[in-house]
This record gives C-alpha cells, structure tokens and sequence, in this order.
C-alpha cells in the first residue's frame, strides 16, 4: 500500500452501543463486493464509543481486511447480555439498591455508585479477542496509515482523539478538543465506550474518560486530519425520519424514552451537523476549483458516503426485548420501556445475538444495495 496521505480512503464508525452490529454488517458487504478482499481498503480508521471497538480489530486485523471483518461477524454475532455487562440478579439488584440509597441518604451512608451496569465481561472479551501489539506491526507494514479512538475528558471537559500513527506531525489543540499521539490499548476502547451513568469512566494518565461521544462536535475532524481524502461514514441512527409530520401527544414520555432520545442525540446530532458543514466546504471549494487556502491551512473537497439503516432498528429491538436478561428486563420496565413510543433505549442496551445478527444482516443488505456508490468511492 502506498504510504503518502493523497487518495486515502477513512473510515469513520460513530457509537450507538449495541447497534454497532449494523456497522458490521456493512462491513461485511464491502468485503465481499471488493476485488481484493484481502487488501484494506480503509488506510485512516476512526472510531467512536462501540465504533472504537470495530475500528480497533480492523487496525489489528488489517493485514487481511477478509479475515478482520470475518472475526467482527463472528463476535457480534455471537453476542449476550453478560459477554458484555455482569448480568447477575444479585449483583444488578445489589447495584440497583446501592444507587437508591445513595440518592436516599444524599451519599452520607453509603458512596456514590460509579455506574449502573458493570461492563468487565467486556474488557475481558476485548483482550482476548483484540491483539493491540498487532496494530503498530500493521502500521510498520503500511496495511494501515493511522487509528484514532476518541473519548471525552471529565477532568478537562474536552475531547481527546488518542491516534496511533508513524507520522509524528498530526497532534492538533483546538477549542475543547485535542490529538494526541499514544499506543492503542484497552483501556482507550474501554474509555470510548463508557457511557454516561450506565457504564464507569476509565482512568488514562491521572485523568477519567468517558464515551467519545460527548462533547464530540466534529466527528469526522480525526480521520481528516490524519489524512483522509475520502470518508465512508457507517451511522447506526436511521436519517429517514419525517420533521414535517404531526404526531398526537398522548402522554408524558416515560423515562425511558427520554433516555433513549438522549443517547440518540448523542450518537447522531453532531454527525449530521458535522457533515452540513462538510458541505459548505465542499461548495465553497467547488466554486474556487480544488483547493481554497486561508491563512491557516489549505481546504480541499472531501467527498464522502453516509450508509445508515434503511429499516427501524426500534422495530428489530421491540421483537427482540425478550431475549435480554429478566433483571435487566424488570428495570427497563420499570423505565417504562414497554409504554414507550420508540425502543432506543433498548437498542442501545440489547447485546443479545437475535438483535444482533438481525442487525449484522441489515447492514449486509443494505451495503449490497450501495454496491455501486461504495466501489464508486473506494
């Protein structure tokens, strides 16, 4: 593969918890419509809180993108509740009881709970099945360019996009985000997808992290400035909905779709905002032939394809609710799931392999689909 940044392709997985499988899924179809399966297409990885964990397989797996897209298949597809978070009734009801008291008793009797679920079974999964020496190996034979995870800071209030890379110039600080250069390893992913209040923040260098999709405001900023010349974006939010339709208020909306309609703002406003103005630059631009230089840095077109899901994942997850654990069950019930307009919430929480292999399929028709506009821009 050639080594320069000019024509490199990125690839850039946003979060969604366990509607990450969608992005497997695509995936999936790009190596089986590609010439070469074996070669990597994407040069430049970038990934956000679930997209993190996809991205970082890739990277270790880049020698062979067949084989790397096979071993994501086979993991998401493989998935449960409890590879993912302890789903022990005793230890969730414990966990449950602990956060009651703590709000109870204004934290004097009891401290204050670090998160709702505890995700261990997950990083334990991830050092086994990811091997990060392998990374800097793919990087050295050029099978990849460079890998970025990113993750917010607590402690600093600011996104922080640690990417791994031979070329030592692409560190960048700007207003509440930051590039910094470091060895891709467990504990990054871990960070990345911490998401607020349901899972624990993760200690890098004195400081705690949390999901990378907080205060993340440019989304597809790391993989450019790593060199991306074009994006292939994989959202797992659908972008089909109808702004203009008039729906009947019938009732509160129940803590639970509050939650889902958070973690969905979350996952999506700042991908599509980011990508309007990815637009504007590419007007301006085109009206100004290839490149508009400013006082700062050069400006060039970056073509781009979004593929998002073209059927309700809020529909896959209602028929799929039953398969999660009772415990988990009972509290979203509690949460009011089940009267709830939509089931977002439970579709970022579902690591059961009926909604994730249904997922993974999702992704693989719809990459088909695309077929043309995918090959078109690789």
């Amino acid at each position: 593969m050639n080594n320069t940044f000019e024509n490199k392709l990125g690839l850039v997985l946003p979060g969604g918890g366990a509607r990450g499988a969608y992005q497997v899924g695509v995936l999936k179809a790009i190596s089986e419509i590609l010439p070469d399966s074996s070669k990597n297409p994407f040069p430049i990885l970038s990934g956000t809180s679930v997209g993190a964990i996809n991205i970082a397989l890739l990277a270790a797996e880049s020698d062979s993108f067949h084989n790397g897209v096979s071993k994501l298949t086979n993991i998401w597809g493989g998935f449960s509740s409890n590879a993912i978070y302890k789903t022990n009734p005793i230890m969730l009801f414990l966990n449950s009881l602990h956060w009651l008291l703590t709000f109870i008793t204004a934290g004097i009797v009891v401290k204050n709970p670090k998160s709702l679920l505890n995700n261990n079974p997950l990083e334990k999964m991830l050092i086994d099945r990811v091997d990060f020496s392998q990374i800097q190996k793919n990087l050295d034979e050029h099978h990849i360019e460079a890998i970025a995870v990113t993750c917010a800071s607590y402690n600093r209030k600011c996104t922080s996009t640690f990417f791994q890379s031979n070329h030592s110039n692409l560190t960048w600080k700007k207003s509440h985000r930051e590039g910094k250069p470091m060895v891709i390893n467990i504990s990054h992913l871990m960070a990345s997808v911490a998401l607020p209040l349901i899972f624990p923040a993760k200690k890098i260098d004195h400081q705690y992290y949390g999901d990378g999709a907080m205060r993340q405001a440019t989304p597809l900023s790391p993989a450019i400035r790593m060199g991306a010349d074009k994006l292939l974006i994989i959202t797992t939010n659908e972008n089909h909905q109808n702004l203009n339709s008039e729906e009947e208020q019938i009732a509160h909306p129940s803590i639970a779709e509050i939650g889902g309609y958070m973690l969905d703002a979350l996952f999506s406003d700042a991908l599509y905002s980011d990508l309007e103005r990815l637009d504007r630059i590419n007007q301006i631009v085109n009206n100004n032939d290839s490149v508009v230089k400013t006082n700062k840095k050069k400006m060039k077109k970056i073509d781009y394809l979004v593929i998002s899901p073209s059927k309700s994942i809020n529909e896959i997850a209602k028929n799929s609710f039953h398969q999660m654990p009772l415990t988990m069950r009972l509290i979203l019930r509690g949460l009011g799931v089940l009267n709830a307009k939509n089931f977002d919430l439970t579709s970022f929480l579902l690591f059961e392999s009926l909604f994730t292999k249904e997922l993974i399929d999702l992704g693989y028709k719809d990459g088909i689909t695309l077929k043309s506009k995918i090959l078109k821009l690789i």
